[in-house]
């Protein structure tokens, strides 16, 4: 059952900004692992909170659609119940919420501003009111969120360990400009991700009512923005080498590309959905790949 793989299958995307923000504790003689670790399993526990909360609203608004058939099984035949994933989102918010104290003490009020954004977004994504995703909102979101609030989370939290915080606001507006911009591409992948499974569930989406792009404008706007992404995510090293002036080791990310040229080229020529299932963890995994890269030319960067 897909509800029981969330956990693991997750884990890869919330790690992703946690290795950037690594890097560059290394790079800025800032690390402190523990910290970053406790944050990362804080993260990951909202994130299945929230695909929790996708699954629920999925069953409870559109029971019969077999775009998960195997849930839609388990809950005909009683072996799945809407109040155990309520439950299931309710334990994972309580792991989330239990390492607030500890990450409070050593970054203050921005630790619980970071959270707080993340439990809405995460909840958000097809729950409530706001329901991003029905509204085709989700990709500027999820850039966002992954390419720049995690990796600013994950560094964020090292140098209040390192260094104190007595003024965390002061400190969180003061980091290098770099924290602030190198996860981007991080972002950028982790949302094409996302479109992948858009495209493959575009026909599911149509029957629900959402607004994605690949409903609106058809799959192929789906793949031209995926297209856009990728190359957003492999011009974005030259950029940091150049403008942010980090080095050529900000090259390393690109050993990555042959992984997201073999994506690509089935992103174009596979259409049945069947067979676009194995594409999500295959794109997922460029990404984990590129972020352990680039975390490492980071931590090799010169200063």
């Amino acid at each position: 059952m897909d509800l029981l793989v969330y956990p693991t299958h997750s884990l890869p995307t919330a790690a992703q900004p946690v290795l950037v923000g690594l890097g560059l504790a290394v790079h800025f003689g800032v690390l402190s692992p523990w910290p970053a670790l406790v944050g990362l399993f804080g993260s990951w526990v909202i994130h299945v909170a929230g695909l929790f909360t996708d699954n629920h609203e999925l069953l409870r608004l559109h029971p019969k659609l077999p775009e998960h058939p195997e849930l839609v099984h388990a809950v005909e035949t009683g072996a799945l119940r809407l109040a155990t994933l309520r439950l299931a989102i309710v334990g994972c918010l309580a792991l989330a919420l239990a390492t607030a104290p500890y990450l409070y003490r050593i970054g203050g009020a921005p630790v619980l501003a970071f959270g707080a954004l993340g439990i809405v977004t995460s909840l958000s994504y097809n729950g409530g009111p706001w329901a991003y995703a029905r509204r085709g909102q989700a990709d500027p979101l999820f850039v966002v969120m992954f390419g720049v609030v995690g990796v600013v989370g994950t560094y964020f939290i090292q140098a209040a360990a390192v260094q104190g915080a007595p003024e965390p606001w002061r400190m969180l507006a003061s980091l290098p400009l770099p924290v602030y911009l190198v996860g981007l591409p991080v972002g950028a992948l982790v949302t094409a991700v996302l479109l992948v499974d858009d495209l493959r569930d575009h026909e599911f989406d149509r029957l629900k009512g959402w607004r994605t792009g690949a409903v609106l404008h058809g799959p192929g706007f789906n793949r031209v923005e995926i297209s856009a992404l990728l190359a957003l995510a492999y011009l974005a090293p030259l950029g940091s080498w150049l403008l942010l002036d980090l080095g050529p080791w900000m090259l390393l990310p690109l050993a990555s590309a042959p992984m997201a040229v073999g994506a690509l080229r089935t992103l174009f020529t596979v259409r049945e959905r069947a067979r676009l299932i194995p594409l999500t963890p295959r794109m997922a995994r460029v990404g984990l790949v590129y972020s352990a890269l680039l975390g490492a030319a980071l931590a090799l960067a010169p200063r």
